[in-house]
């Protein structure tokens, strides 16, 4: 019975993460009528209602807020502990998250060094997705980029980052009055990374750098990605102007591919680093970055 009962406040805490039957079915490899026949169980067994279910979806009445607030924390670290005792023979890896972007511009250049420097610890590299999820424990360490304050409080600031308009040399020698103002700017194409992070805005960053640079003009066109280095990638080629996270850059505009005619603009937005596993082996890659 016990062990039922933790099985089941355990499904309501996840499926209260979600706030969707159907996202934490996916979580769990299960259907959403399995999910749903095991919440009515332990909800009979509980003699309360956990969740509310209304023409939206589900929310948590106020007394399964009262049982998800006292529980969470602790299945938390449950969870952890398990993971730790039953990954104790094969500590010699990292399991990093983070997105595609800044695994391929940031963290590839760097881990040959690493390799050089720790040979018998493995990364495990898991770039999934636009945003990172950093409420699930399937890493070790994740690198997510989000707004200051970050979401986390624990969380650490790898470093800040700043916005920089970037073109092919051709476009800008076709487009170079924006250099003057607004006029010129309603004639280019802005490329847009739409997911910065979660709940933003997709044309945000260009609004941001726009108001920043005092400048009116409409920001909600062009064309939209959700990967920041596929727009560096359309600006290259020619197709619009796309705003650069700079620790994304590379030799781009060293080697004449891009320019950056406007300078380098603060984000007010930053990399972040959040550790499940604190053992010497995170410790190692946290100096590497």
């Amino acid at each position: 019975m016990k062990s039922a009962l933790l099985h089941g406040v355990n499904l309501i805490c996840i499926v209260a993460r979600h706030q969707s039957l159907t996202s934490a079915a996916k979580e769990l490899n299960l259907t959403v009528g399995a999910v749903s026949q095991q919440l009515q169980q332990i909800e009979e067994r509980l003699g309360f209602s956990v969740f509310e279910r209304h023409a939206r979806g589900i929310r948590l009445s106020e007394q399964g807020h009262k049982l998800v607030d006292a529980t969470s924390h602790h299945l938390a670290a449950i969870e952890e502990n398990i993971f730790q005792l039953t990954q104790v023979s094969e500590r010699k890896q990292i399991r990093l998250k983070l997105t595609p972007s800044f695994a391929f511009k940031w963290l590839v250049p760097r881990l040959e060094n690493f390799h050089k420097r720790y040979p018998d610890v493995q990364i495990h590299t898991f770039a999934e997705g636009a945003l990172v999820d950093s409420d699930k424990r399937n890493f070790d360490i994740a690198i997510d980029y989000g707004p200051l304050p970050y979401k986390h409080a624990d969380a650490e600031l790898l470093m800040e980052e700043s916005l920089l308009p970037v073109m092919s040399p051709d476009y800008f020698k076709v487009h170079s009055g924006i250099l003057q103002g607004n006029e010129a700017w309603s004639k280019v194409t802005l490329l847009h990374d739409a997911m910065p992070w979660s709940g933003a805005a997709k044309d945000y960053e260009w609004l941001y750098w726009t108001a920043q640079q005092r400048l009116d003009y409409e920001t909600n066109q062009g064309h939209f990605f959700n990967r920041t280095d596929m727009a560096m990638s359309a600006a290259e080629a020619g197709v619009g102007i796309a705003l650069a996270r700079v620790a994304l850059l590379g030799k781009e505009i060293e080697q004449g591919r891009l320019i950056a005619p406007f300078p380098a603009t603060a984000a007010n937005a930053g990399y972040f680093v959040i550790t499940h596993i604190d053992d010497p082996y995170t410790r190692l890659f946290k100096k590497m970055a």
